[in-house]
């Protein structure tokens, strides 16, 4: 590949067990990080706490994975994105691209390593899979690749993606998603567009987190793009969040709450947007497609359905292969083009 650039680029993911006996540690390695649980001058006790809360909580949340496949789909399913982008990229770049998991493996250093391999690298791409960011998600992810991987070493210029909330081809992405499951409906304008997002400790929101505003901004261009291009965009839309840990206060209304107030109301049918989540794993596999499902049956809501994620459609890997060649400065055909490209 004579001519090309050669690009290192970093896909973050927060990870999954690949096991029912890997959920304890994999959950240990969640709740040791500080992003996750500050505990400011008490962070001397986080290593027990840590360990505390995943020994009560594996075996219930084991239970949970056994009953989507025994494991998390997310290496697989980010493996996926991981090698489309890089056929997307090959007309452009000799593009080296690992996926650098958070929790689980392939972890960061694991990802570092094989970086560290494949010099002398051109450019350096830091692309985290989190659309939205979050101190908890892409800043946690940022640290760790910074604390195993070294500083820059000046050889290879870094770039850092920190967010996508508002790309064109990503929020058509979602749009699309969308309008494949209206279709199911016999009236699609009448039912509810119900977006969820994973919850956020609202000691961060306080912080300065900027995701339950990037959260809004997506929900808003979103429903604006739908409405634009399907007759039936559902009239109805509202925003909840899920996950909630421990009895911290979180970003509101729950999702539960949300199906339970919506049955209570009357509403029969509903669709479940998973908006920040952008490959399956256990919070849309198992809390809303079976959990919320089944919730949303015993309230009296009739026709329950899930948009599947953006995983590697055409129109995300579009997205992520946008973002890689501006983040090094190569030139891009206008996005607008590029969208109905890929749409049509």
């Amino acid at each position: 590949m004579a001519g090309k650039k050669r690009v290192g680029i970093v896909l973050f993911q927060l990870g999954g067990p690949d096991s029912l006996e890997a959920v304890e540690p994999f959950l240990l390695n969640l709740f040791l990080d500080p992003d996750i649980i500050p505990l400011g001058p008490l962070g001397i006790l986080r290593k027990p706490i840590a360990k505390m809360i995943s020994s009560r909580r594996s075996i219930p949340v084991a239970g949970k994975y056994a009953e989507i496949g025994r494991r998390s789909p997310i290496r697989l399913l980010t493996e996926r994105q991981r090698l489309r982008l890089v056929t997307a990229l090959s007309p452009y770049m000799d593009s080296v691209a690992v996926t650098a998991m958070r929790y689980w493996h392939p972890m960061s250093a694991e990802a570092a390593e094989t970086l560290r391999k494949a010099a002398p690298l051109d450019d350096i791409v830091l692309l985290p899979l989190y659309p939205h960011f979050s101190y908890a998600t892409t800043l946690s992810s940022l640290k760790e690749w910074r604390r195993v991987y070294g500083p820059p070493d000046g050889r290879a210029k870094e770039h850092t993606v920190g967010q996508f909330y508002d790309h064109p081809l990503y929020i058509q992405a979602v749009v699309q998603r969308i309008g494949s499951v209206l279709r199911q409906f016999p009236d699609s304008s009448r039912i509810h567009l119900v977006f969820s997002a994973h919850g956020l400790p609202m000691s961060l929101v306080e912080k300065g987190d900027p995701y339950p505003k990037q959260i809004e901004a997506t929900v808003k261009m979103v429903c604006e793009a739908g409405a634009q291009q399907y007759a039936g965009w559902p009239r109805t839309h509202l925003l909840c969040y899920q996950s909630r840990v421990g009895p911290a206060k979180w970003l509101q209304p729950p999702l539960t709450g949300t199906i339970e107030r919506l049955g209570h109301e009357g509403v029969k049918e509903m669709l479940v947007v998973p908006i920040s989540f952008v490959t399956e794993h256990i919070e849309t596999l198992h809390e809303i497609n079976i959990e919320a499902r089944a919730e949303a049956a015993q309230i009296g809501i009739d026709t329950f359905r899930m948009m599947p994620a953006v995983g590697d459609s055409p129109l995300f890997i579009g997205a992520l292969k946008d973002l890689v060649l501006r983040a090094v400065g190569m030139e891009v055909a206008p996005i607008a083009a590029h969208t109905a490209s890929l749409a049509s």
